[in-house]
Order: C-alpha cells, then sequence, then structure tokens
C-alpha cells in the first residue's frame, strides 16, 4: 500500500484509509463483530488511516475503533474524529468550552490521551473565518489533547478559507467522479500551503459501487433514504447531491467504459488516489469483502482513457446542477 504524507500533520497515511460513518448505522445495522471484522481485513490489506466522528452512532464508532485499537496496539494507526455536529448549527457553538468538551468525550470514546487528528464537522460557514476558532484549537494542541486539527467541508470556498490558516492540517472534502469541484481551485491550493486531503463519499454514497440500479431503494434509518434530496442534512453527503436515477446512468456508463476486470469501485477510488494533492481516499466497508477490494484499489495503477471518461460523464450528467453549489 503506498502513502503520503497527510499534510502538516507529518503523519504518514495509506492512500486508501476507512471511513467508519457505516459503524454507527446511518447505513443500516453494522454489527460489532462485522465492524472488527472491517477493521481487520481492511489493516491486513495496508490501511493505515481509519476516519470517524463523534456523532457516527452518538459516538459508536468512535467507540469500536478504540475498542479495536486497544486490542492492537502494535498496529501503527492514524485515526482522524471530527466534531462540532453535536449542537444546534450556529457560530456561537465552536467555541473553546464545546471544543473541550467534544475532544475530552472523544478521547475517552478512543481511549487515546492525545487524539491523532481533529476535524471541524462542516461548520457554518463563519466559522472558517473566526480567529478565535483558530486559538482554541491551538490551544487544544499546546496542551497535549489533540496532536493536529483540520477540517471538514461542503463547499470549495470553505475549503480555501481553511487552508489559508497557518496550523490546518488538513481538509476533508467530497471528491469522485460525480463531484469534480475540488480540482479546479482546492487541489491546487492544498498542494501549495502543504494541506493534506481527505476526498470523503470517494464512492458518491454507493453510486460508484457498481450495484446499484433506478429501482434500488434503502432502508428507513439509512441517509440515503431519509436524507435523499437533503432533508436531514446538506444534500451533497448523500449521492454527492446529484439525482439518484441520473447517478444510477452515470454510473453505468461509467462501468461500461472500464477494461475487463477492472471494478467499478475499485476505478472510482484509483481515479481519486491519482489525483495531484490528494492524501487518500476514504471509502467505508461493510464487510471484509469490500475493505479488501477498496484497499486493492492502490494497486491498480492508471485505468487508459478513465480520467477522460469522467470527465465526458461529469460533462454531460453533473456539471450543470452542482458544480456551482459547492
Amino acid at each position: 500500500m503506498q502513502s503520503r504524507s497527510l499534510g502538516r500533520t507529518g503523519r504518514s497515511v495509506s492512500v486508501v484509509g476507512l471511513g467508519t460513518w457505516q459503524f454507527g448505522g446511518d447505513w443500516g445495522p453494522v454489527s460489532e463483530q462485522d465492524a472488527n471484522a472491517v477493521m481487520d481485513a481492511s489493516v491486513e490489506s495496508g490501511v493505515t488511516l481509519f476516519d470517524t466522528a463523534d456523532v457516527y452512532g452518538d459516538g459508536r464508532s468512535e467507540q469500536l475503533i478504540g475498542a479495536w485499537r486497544q486490542a492492537n496496539p502494535e498496529v501503527p494507526l492514524t485515526v482522524t474524529t471530527k466534531m462540532g455536529r453535536r449542537v444546534e448549527q450556529v457560530p456561537a457553538n465552536y467555541v473553546a468550552a464545546n471544543f473541550r468538551e467534544w475532544v475530552d468525550r472523544s478521547r475517552r470514546n478512543l481511549q487515546q490521551d492525545t487524539l491523532d487528528l481533529v476535524q471541524l464537522h462542516c461548520p457554518p460557514t463563519p466559522v472558517f473565518a473566526d480567529d478565535a476558532v483558530y486559538d482554541a484549537l491551538d490551544a487544544l494542541v499546546d496542551d497535549g489533547s489533540i496532536a493536529a486539527y483540520g477540517v471538514s467541508v461542503e463547499t470549495a470556498d470553505q475549503a480555501l478559507t481553511a487552508i489559508a490558516r497557518p496550523h490546518v492540517a488538513s481538509v476533508q472534502v467530497i471528491l469522485n467522479a460525480f463531484r469534480l469541484k475540488p480540482l479546479d481551485r482546492v487541489l491546487p491550493a492544498a498542494r501549495e500551503a502543504g494541506v493534506g486531503i481527505l476526498a470523503r463519499v470517494p464512492l458518491a454514497s454507493g453510486l460508484l459501487s457498481g450495484k446499484y440500479t433506478t429501482e434500488t431503494t434503502f432502508s428507513e434509518g439509512d441517509h440515503r433514504n431519509y436524507n435523499r434530496h437533503g432533508e436531514a442534512f446538506d444534500q451533497g453527503e448523500t449521492f454527492s447531491g446529484v439525482d439518484f436515477e441520473d447517478g444510477v446512468r452515470a454510473a453505468q456508463a461509467f462501468a461500461s467504459a472500464l477494461p475487463e476486470g477492472v471494478s467499478v469501485p475499485q476505478a472510482a477510488l484509483a481515479w481519486i488516489v491519482a489525483q495531484e494533492g490528494v492524501t487518500a481516499a476514504i471509502p467505508g466497508a461493510r464487510n471484509p469483502e469490500q475493505a479488501r477490494s477498496n484497499a486493492g484499489a492502490a494497486d491498480l495503477g492508471e485505468v487508459p482513457g478513465l480520467d477522460e471518461t469522467v470527465h465526458e460523464l461529469y460533462d454531460r450528467w453533473f456539471r450543470a446542477a452542482v458544480h456551482d453549489r459547492w
């Protein structure tokens, strides 16, 4: 597994990580046994980066990772978590006292004295420009509660504001074959500043799994059902903001353009990893087979003609609908 430096953290991480939103149950139920099997398979495949958040299952994802890490202390692993979505989304809640409470809770959940990397979890836009926010985060680094901090963003402008800050180590942004806007300005700015880029929603909430049809349905507790059109939180978090039926048809065209023997999710992840400035893609996995397949994308190399296919499909199906929204 190839590794890259995670921005200003100084840490080396695998180019394919493991996203663990699914451990919290928002993609349907995942048992503790299944979660452990996914983590086992990921690490056995060379993954050294797990990404979580304090709201995934109200801390369940963090707790599962913390217990796994305690049981496997010899494994070199970077765990990135996120904070800020446990309260009403107003700038006034992004203050030092809340940061302390949230970080201490995550430290307990993850069973870590010093968290590897904490990211603000898609806060309101004014938060990204607030000097007091960064002062509070710097204080948490200074007292050893966190080793580094970054941000998770919804928009390219939010990312650019954060990248300009001297101590922001990384930016987590939606980037996949159906969401190309970060290629325009975000990735070049991050490269110049030495800021890491974590590509989230890399398989467009499953559209790029190669398994969906226009008739596919999701359980009541799955965000691909209850947030399909942005009813619960930002629409971009689900199917990258694209219309589901259009996304399925575009994914089918994506699949038909691949060489024989190359799977849709591996090609989609390999395309992300090949983008200059990307540190890692962080797909989720619900079973060991998915985890191994995702990790295998790092070994796929360049797929001939894939970049041209991605841009052609984006221009045909998605640019008009999503490019200027985020």
